[in-house]
């Protein structure tokens, strides 16, 4: 089950610590205007998995960009997912996708903005992305048809 977190409380916060990939970004940058984070939640309602999503009218190559802000996007930048249950991360992607789709028409594409590992690309490839661009120190992932179907 999926939810939606545009603000946070002190057990968001403390989640937020944990983040494996980007645990420099303040947790209060995760928030706001053009942001969200997706939190899967197993049956039992304990966290499975989170995501975090920058909404941009263009594909950043770097942290920096992440939240330069527009007024139109039209672009969701995963930038950040960690799994506690097997299974959980790519349940996440597919549903925050559905989701973003289902309340954000304005939004065309789903791309993500990845550390340079082999663990990155292993899991957005397994999952249906392509690579989109090699950056200097990231790599862009673009979900074209697995998850959009």
């Amino acid at each position: 089950m999926i939810h939606v977190i545009k603000e946070l409380t002190e057990a968001i916060y403390s989640i937020l610590t944990e983040d494996p990939v980007r645990p420099h970004i303040p947790q209060l940058d995760r928030v706001g205007e053009h942001k969200d984070i997706f939190v899967y939640r197993n049956e039992d309602q304990s966290v499975a998995a989170i995501t975090c999503v920058s909404y941009q009218d263009f594909v950043p190559v770097s942290e920096r960009e992440l939240f330069a802000g527009c007024d139109k996007p039209t672009i969701a930048v995963f930038y950040t997912i960690w799994s506690y249950a097997p299974g959980a991360g790519r349940a996440l992607i597919f549903d925050a996708v559905k989701y973003i789709k289902e309340t954000n028409p304005n939004i065309e594409r789903f791309v993500t903005l990845s550390p340079k590992t082999e663990t990155a690309k292993k899991f957005h490839i397994r999952n249906g992305a392509i690579i989109f661009r090699e950056n200097e120190e990231t790599t862009n992932y673009e979900y074209i048809n697995a998850v959009l179907l």
